[in-house]
């Protein structure tokens, strides 16, 4: 789980979209640029890691801002694209000048991007390092260079190998912030000598793993496969409706032996509606890895499962009953809304409250 107080930052989606769409891509026919936010400071509408297929048309994938940046990005791209070479280009929105890009959205911070080209049958593109990465389970750190006295260096990415406690090719500061960037489960821009470094950590999807096979799962499932994240549903799948097993990841049928895949970055939901089902699952799932347990229905019902299961109060703190948030939700959309959210703020060791009630950031 991540570290506490930390946001949860999974861009997985944004990365499966992109790869796909690279991997489609004739680069001898298309050509094509990688746009990256590599460092940001004070406020900005995306964070390190966002990124942006842009095609040498002015088509785009994915986004590196709120909208104020993207034109300009996308001639940049287009740019490195026909000189066939990487750049970074800076833009400061905190600075009350008209002329200055991005200041009309008022988000007073600055921003860093990276400007990659594609080439054809590239070893070293940054996105064959991602497309290796679009399935992980466990936290990954991807390095690149973001900045250099040797221009050849610039763009130059590559994973980090989290086996090697030291590497004599790399700068002791380096390492050490990469140790404490993958501590954090936050991206960092780090400074070493001349050599400016972005490293990103890649966190897997949040995984949902549903029990039951009512039609309330679907519009659960449906939002879950739209925010990226994946799923697992274990029903019966020969009293099932197919269209509610297609919008999972990965079904598993009740009655069969096989096991879900539940790790730290699952959230496990019991939604069978029947009694005896929940019980036998809650104390099935009780021995898991998972951080979150949410179950549906009144107080009254989760406290009779507590008793009958004599559930000790350490484990407590992990079932969530009911499950969602407080939003006076009333359908299934609205109930899946709400325990989504609540999923969402419970891996990033949030309240779920209102922003305006904050202090400080909204991300760190």
């Amino acid at each position: 789980m991540p570290s506490a107080g930390k946001t949860y930052l999974s861009l997985v989606k944004e990365i499966r979209s992109i790869v796909a769409a690279w991997q489609s891509l004739d680069l001898t026919k298309t050509k094509a640029a990688l746009a990256t936010v590599v460092r940001v400071e004070g406020s900005s509408y995306r964070r390190a890691g966002a990124r942006m297929l842009v095609l040498d048309d002015g088509t785009y994938l994915g986004g590196i801002s709120g909208g104020c940046l993207e034109g300009d990005a996308l001639r940049r791209a287009q740019k490195g694209i026909a000189l066939q070479r990487p750049s970074v280009i800076t833009y400061d929105t905190t600075q009350d000048d008209d002329y200055q890009i991005g200041v009309g959205l008022g988000c007073q911070g600055i921003v860093d991007i990276l400007f990659t080209p594609l080439r054809p049958n590239d070893p070293d593109c940054p996105l064959r390092t991602l497309a290796g990465l679009t399935q992980i389970r466990q936290p990954a750190a991807v390095i690149t260079i973001t900045g250099s006295p040797d221009p050849s260096l610039l763009g130059k990415t590559w994973l980090h190998n989290a086996n090697s406690s030291a590497d004599p090719d790399k700068p002791p500061q380096l390492l050490s912030g990469i140790d404490q960037a993958i501590a954090d489960r936050q991206s960092r821009s780090i400074l070493s000598g001349d050599t400016r470094y972005f490293v990103e950590i890649i966190l897997p999807a949040i995984h949902i793993v549903a029990f039951g096979g009512n039609y309330d799962i679907r519009t659960l499932l449906q939002q879950t496969a739209e925010l990226g994240w994946d799923s697992t549903v274990i029903l019966n799948t020969a009293r099932t409706d197919k269209s509610l097993v297609r919008a999972a990841t990965t079904v598993i049928d009740s009655k069969s032996e096989q096991q879900p895949l539940i790790d730290d970055y699952t959230a496990i939901l019991l939604m069978s509606h029947d009694y005896n089902t929940d019980k036998r699952n809650l104390e099935r799932v009780l021995t898991s890895r998972a951080s979150y347990i949410g179950i549906l229905g009144p107080h009254k019902r989760a406290g009779k499962l507590f008793a009958e299961l004599s559930i000790p109060e350490a484990q407590l703190g992990r079932i969530y009953a009911p499950a969602g948030l407080d939003i006076g939700a009333a359908n299934p959309e609205e109930i899946a809304l709400s325990i989504l959210a609540e999923v969402r703020s419970h891996f990033s060791n949030r309240q779920g409250t209102s922003l305006r009630n904050r202090e400080g950031s909204i991300y760190s």
